[in-house]
Order: C-alpha cells, then sequence, then structure tokens
C-alpha cells in the first residue's frame, strides 16, 4: 500500500493553498513563509516548522495550468442531479440488483414475491456484473457474525460457514422503527395520552393555542420594554388565526378519546379521561409497558415505587397547589466531568459514534431529528435514533417549534425507543431550521422555551436537557435572564454553545459568558459548555476557570481529530502518526459497513460518509509539525507537506484526495462518481460559516 500512497501523494493537491499567478498572492505566500511564529499567531496562521513549509509558488504557474491540474480528478462534482434524475437511475439500475433474499440463501425459489419481485433473480447475471471483491475480510465474518448479504456482499471471498444469527446488526444495535407504530402514524391514528393531557390543562391544545400565541408575544414585549397596545393584541390574534402553521394545522386534529372543542376542559372531564387510561386499553400503552421492561434488561431499572408515585402525579396533576415538580419524578443522570461527543449533523452518525467510543468518549448523541419528521413516520429521520449496543449513556436530539409538537413526539420517542436522555434543540442558527421558528428562533421566544420543556418533562420520566446558543442576536443576551428557571421548568441539564445565532462561527466562544451562566444557574440544573474545545488544555482551563461547570461539549475538534478524548483522558498531547489515522479510518469503515451493509449500496453509502468526515479531519496538524502547541481550532494552515506521503496525502484540502483516501479503503470509486462536501463552510473566520 505505501506504493500506492506515494503516487496518490505524488499527484494530490498538497496544502490546498496554490493560487493562481498574481503579485498579491506571491507576495502574501513569502510572507508567510519567512513569519515568525508570533506574526503568524496573530494574523491566527499556524505556526508550522520551516522545514515542512512548501516554497512559495513559481510566478510562471497560470490559472490555466491549475485548472489541468485538478480537472482530472474524479472527486470535484460538476453538476448536481435532480431527485428525478436520481431516482431514474436508481429504477434503470434495479434490474441489475440482486434479490436481496435471493442473495442470502442463494436459492431463486426463497423469494415470496416471485415474479413480482423488483429485483433480478439471475444469480449468474448478477454474477457477470458484480464488481470485484474489495481487499480486506467481511466485516460481519471478522466479527464472528454471519454475513446477511449473501452473494451480494463485496468480500463474498472471505465468507465462511457460522453459526448463529444471520443479522449481525439485530445484535449490536437497538431502536429500530417498528412498522407497526409506522402505520399508526401515517394513518394519524397514533395516540399521545400523556402530552394531550397535560397540553389541554395547560391550554396549549388546540383552539387555546391562539390564546396562547398572543399572551406570549405580550410577554416577550414586555420582558424588552415595549408597550403592547390592544391593536397590536388583536393583530396577533388576527394573523395567527388567518395564516395557521403547518404545526398548528396538524395539532388541531385530536386522534382518539381526547378530541374535544374546548379550549380549556374542566377537572370532571379530565378525571374522566384519565380512568380511560388503563394498560391495554388504548393502543401503544402496552408498547410502553414493554420498553419500560426492556430498559430494565438493560439496566435502566425503575423501581416501583416510581411507577406508583407517577400513577398518583396524575391523579392530582388538575391541582396545581398539590402537583410534583418533574425532576422529583425523574431518572438520574450525571453529566459530570464526563467526555460529552455533540450531536453532529450527517458526520455524526452511528459509526462514527462508535468510533469516538473506542476512543474515549462518555457520553453520545443521536445527529439531530425533526418533531414534525418523526411524528409523519418517515423512516430515515428514525434511523437518526438508532443506538449501538456499546453506548452505555446515549441520547437523542429533537427540533420542534411548537410545545405539542414536541411533547408527542417526546412520549413516542419514550414510548419506542431505548435513550438515557432526549435532547431539545434550541440552538440551531441554520436557516431552513429558524425558518420554521425551530432551533435557535425559541431563544426570541422565552415563554414558547418553557411550554416545550414543562410539557416535555412533565410526562416522561426519561430526563430533559436542552442545547442553546447564548442569544439570537449578539449583545442581546437572553439566556442569562433565564438560567435560573430553567431548572424550575423541568430540565436536568442545558449545553450552551458560547456564540450567537447571528455570530455562528465567526468569533470565539465566550466561555467568561458560559461561566456566568453556570454561576447563576439553580443547583438542580447541570451546566455543559460547548465551542473551542480542542485539546486536554482546553478542558483543563474550562472546568478550573469554573467548577460550577458540570462538563464540555466537543464537536467541531471532535470531527477534526476524534482522538482528543483519548488525549483529554490521558492528559497528553497525541503526535499520531499517519499510519494511526489510517487504521481509525480503517475502524470507521467496518464500523460503517456494519451498519450500513457490505453491499455495492453499503459500500457506497460507506464511502460517502467516510469523505464527508475527511472534509473536516484534513484541517487537523500533526503535532510534529508545528512550531507551537497545541493547534487551535481557528489556526489557517499555510502550504506544508507532511512526514511521510500518506500524512501528506491526508492534509489535502482537495475533495479529490479525499476520494483517492476512500479508495485505499473502499476500492475504485463507481464510474463517473462524484462527490461535494454538504457542509461547504470553511469554519475559519466567514461570519457565514454554520
Amino acid at each position: 500500500m505505501s506504493d500506492a500512497v506515494a503516487e496518490l501523494a505524488a499527484g494530490s493537491s498538497i496544502g490546498g493553498d496554490a493560487k493562481p499567478d498574481s503579485s498579491e498572492s506571491t507576495t502574501k505566500q513569502f510572507s508567510v513563509y519567512e513569519a515568525t511564529s508570533e506574526e503568524l499567531i496573530e494574523r491566527s496562521m499556524a505556526p508550522i516548522k520551516k522545514e515542512f513549509l512548501c516554497p512559495p509558488p513559481s510566478r510562471s504557474l497560470k490559472q490555466n495550468d491549475v485548472a489541468e491540474f485538478k480537472a482530472p480528478q474524479s472527486g470535484l462534482v460538476q453538476e448536481k442531479k435532480s431527485k428525478r434524475q436520481l431516482k431514474r437511475e436508481r429504477r434503470e439500475q434495479s434490474t441489475i440488483n440482486l434479490c436481496p433474499q435471493v442473495a442470502r440463501t442463494e436459492d431463486v425459489n426463497s423469494c415470496q414475491y416471485k415474479d413480482n419481485c423488483r429485483f433480478n433473480h439471475d444469480i449468474e447475471a448478477f454474477k457477470a456484473q458484480k464488481p470485484d471483491d474489495i481487499e480486506g475480510q467481511c466485516p460481519f465474518v471478522a466479527s464472528e457474525m454471519k454475513c446477511a448479504y449473501g452473494l451480494s456482499c463485496r468480500f463474498l471471498g472471505t465468507h465462511r460457514d457460522i453459526a448463529g444469527n444471520s443479522d449481525g446488526k439485530e445484535k449490536t444495535e437497538m431502536n429500530f422503527f417498528n412498522k407497526e407504530t409506522q402505520r399508526l402514524l401515517w394513518k394519524n391514528k397514533m395516540t399521545f395520552i400523556n402530552a394531550d393531557a397535560k397540553l389541554k390543562s395547560l391550554g396549549l391544545l388546540g383552539h387555546a393555542k391562539k390564546s396562547n400565541a398572543a399572551e406570549e408575544t405580550n410577554a416577550e414585549k414586555t420582558q424588552n420594554g415595549a408597550n403592547v397596545t390592544q391593536a397590536t393584541e388583536v393583530a396577533v390574534n388576527s394573523v395567527v388565526s388567518s395564516e395557521p402553521t403547518s404545526e398548528m394545522i396538524e395539532d388541531v386534529d385530536i386522534p382518539g378519546p381526547l378530541e374535544t372543542e374546548e379550549v380549556r376542559p374542566m377537572k370532571k372531564a379530565k378525571s374522566e379521561d384519565e380512568e380511560k387510561v388503563k394498560p391495554g386499553d388504548v393502543a401503544g400503552v402496552n408498547d410502553g409497558v414493554k420498553v419500560e421492561e426492556e430498559t430494565k434488561k438493560n439496566g435502566y431499572s425503575t423501581s416501583k415505587g416510581d411507577v406508583e408515585d407517577e400513577d398518583s402525579i396524575k391523579i392530582v396533576e388538575t391541582d396545581g397547589s398539590l402537583k410534583l415538580q418533574p425532576r422529583e419524578k425523574k431518572k438520574l443522570i450525571d453529566f459530570r466531568d464526563k467526555l460529552y461527543l455533540a450531536p453532529l449533523t450527517t458526520v455524526g452518525n452511528l459509526p462514527f459514534r462508535r468510533l469516538c467510543k473506542v476512543l474515549g468518549a462518555d457520553v453520545t448523541c443521536g445527529e439531530m431529528a425533526m418533531c414534525t419528521n418523526l411524528l409523519q413516520g418517515q423512516a430515515s429521520e428514525w434511523a437518526l435514533l438508532r443506538r449501538h449496543s456499546s453506548e452505555d449513556l446515549f441520547g437523542v436530539q429533537i427540533c420542534g417549534s411548537f410545545p405539542d409538537t414536541v411533547s408527542r413526539t417526546v412520549e413516542l420517542i419514550d414510548r419506542e425507543c431505548t435513550v438515557d436522555f432526549i435532547d431539545i434543540n434550541m440552538g440551531c442558527p441554520i436557516d431552513m431550521v429558524v425558518n420554521r421558528s425551530a432551533g435557535s428562533a425559541l431563544l426570541n421566544k422565552p415563554l414558547r422555551m418553557k411550554n416545550i420543556v414543562e410539557v416535555s418533562s412533565s410526562i416522561v420520566e426519561t430526563p430533559i436537557t436542552i442545547k442553546v446558543r447564548t442569544a439570537f442576536f449578539e449583545g442581546k443576551n437572553r439566556i442569562d435572564s433565564l438560567i435560573a428557571d430553567i431548572g424550575n421548568w423541568g430540565a436536568t441539564a442545558v449545553t450552551i454553545h458560547g456564540r450567537s445565532r447571528q455570530q455562528r462561527y465567526s468569533k470565539s466562544a465566550d466561555w467568561d459568558y458560559i461561566y456566568q451562566c453556570s454561576k447563576n444557574a439553580s443547583t438542580n440544573l447541570q451546566v455543559i459548555g460547548n465551542g473551542d474545545v480542542y485539546s486536554y488544555l482546553d478542558w483543563n482551563k474550562h472546568k478550573s476557570d469554573c467548577p460550577e461547570l458540570s462538563s464540555c461539549m466537543i464537536a467541531r475538534g471532535a470531527l477534526i481529530k476524534p482522538w482528543i478524548f483519548t488525549e483529554i483522558k490521558e492528559q497528553r498531547h497525541w503526535d499520531i502518526t499517519s499510519g494511526e489515522r489510517l487504521n481509525i479510518l480503517k475502524d470507521f469503515v467496518r464500523f460503517g459497513l456494519q451498519h450500513w451493509g457490505s453491499d455495492n449500496k453499503g459500500v457506497e453509502t460507506t464511502r460517502h460518509f467516510l469523505l464527508e468526515w475527511l472534509s473536516y479531519t484534513f484541517r487537523y496538524i500533526p503535532v510534529g509539525l508545528l512550531d507551537v502547541i497545541p493547534q487551535q481550532i481557528n489556526w489557517r494552515p499555510p502550504s506544508y507537506f507532511g512526514r511521510d506521503d500518506l500524512e501528506t496525502l491526508m492534509m489535502s484540502e482537495s475533495a479529490g484526495d479525499w476520494v483517492r483516501i476512500s479508495e485505499l479503503l473502499l476500492g475504485k470509486v463507481p464510474e463517473g462518481f462524484t462527490f461535494a462536501p454538504k457542509h461547504k463552510s470553511n469554519a475559519y473566520d466567514r461570519a457565514e460559516n454554520g
């Protein structure tokens, strides 16, 4: 493999800073090459040792030469295909895809659909057009499991007879989406007993939402010092009435026995409803009992006394003076001093989390899932809630706009999945999320934040946590004024990202503000800091500067170097070699093939997510190349080369070179393969980075 690496490195775009011919570019490159370490750090440039810096580019280098050099790279995307084109291509390719049942059993008569099956049953034709096997061993066989992909496996030559379960995924993963639950969601027949009852008691369900919206708007304007006139209230009500959101329209239709037109139910009516709620009487309740029994088997037991307390709470819930605080009936979860891997969109998938667990992470959290998509029964969204057996302290993150949508999702997850906590995202800066009044848009609506947390935490025993930013707009901080109350709402922990939504990633995280919030928080609320943790020194500093801080969440630092968890636990700067980094990539590929499959589709899915991850890892600068350590997350590297060919290849910012690395692990890419990172932000110094 060393010869192949040398050949790839020789043709790669090393360092990524080769620019078109211009006097300005040449002068800048020369000044970087001659500058001292202090001068480079002042400019947020990485102080790389002089012997590893690339010489300034030649003045004779032309723009056409650069374009010609990059043109042959197969990893550069030229044109994005429409969904219709992709669907047509998949339909055309379906004739050469072997039926999964036939592939597993090698018997053409084993498929129950026979001639009506949309897959191919011709084994010989499939073998004739099947790509060559990939070098290496089948990931299932390597783990002493029988491969479920049979003839379709790209490692078919390494298969051997293994007794036992034919589906290794069932043994190592949990939180699979129940098909019956999906049908109920599709038909809008799923009942949410606890959520709807609590929403009704607070006047947050159905028509009550209109009056609640006006009250919420008035409360927010009063908090900001604005005088709200009667005309404004009428205008707000008219807007809410005339232009309801999709969530409002959906939530008015209440399935099951709780359907009513009353704004706020009478106490007697609610008591009658509760009498109807008995085990076995309502669809979904038995499922909740099964989930509870399953949690006991996995070590997350709940005592009988806790269950009895919860039932008694339901009976007296109509009387606010007798109601117990949500925290009084919750399971306990302690984040203190635990290494917390942040929920990461796209890259924070199950194989990556599994890899981080191997490298020392204590707490993991699934990718952000949208509540509306979960309630619609979208299988792709429910796949984000999947959990690996090695994730011993695991949570899921959801994002929604309104209390009814979020609380119903919380109840559904608590019933269908095995999780240790549910995190509600109130800090996502992405425009698509903010425009739906979710994510960081909720920071402008503190009353709605309170309702979401209060309802969600009161209907389940699973701890509820929230993730926020300092504010929506820079200079208009809200979280410090709410931090004292968040614990009383029912949240177990709050994670504070030390930037506003407007700021995105353009400046360093404001840890002084996080410290202030930690000191002002109630004793029953754990505060977790987030932002720019990139070495064990950063972790130690934050913990020593603010003892009240429970822990630190690690996000981009784990994407760039997932071995940061090992560094923190061992209290050292790991000068990791290129060979060790390649072994980490191999582990990710093995985990990915076990999760997405070892057939051609699974291989290409694994390749796609590997490439997404490589779009972050190239930013890592090896410790042995730096004049000043540790590397800061916002340092921009000049053009440089590594200590060997593989290290040089890994630090290239060219998508074509990332594709070449994937070919070392997963074989050649298919003909016409294209790739462009989903997250295109440079994340160094631009304000628009998200």
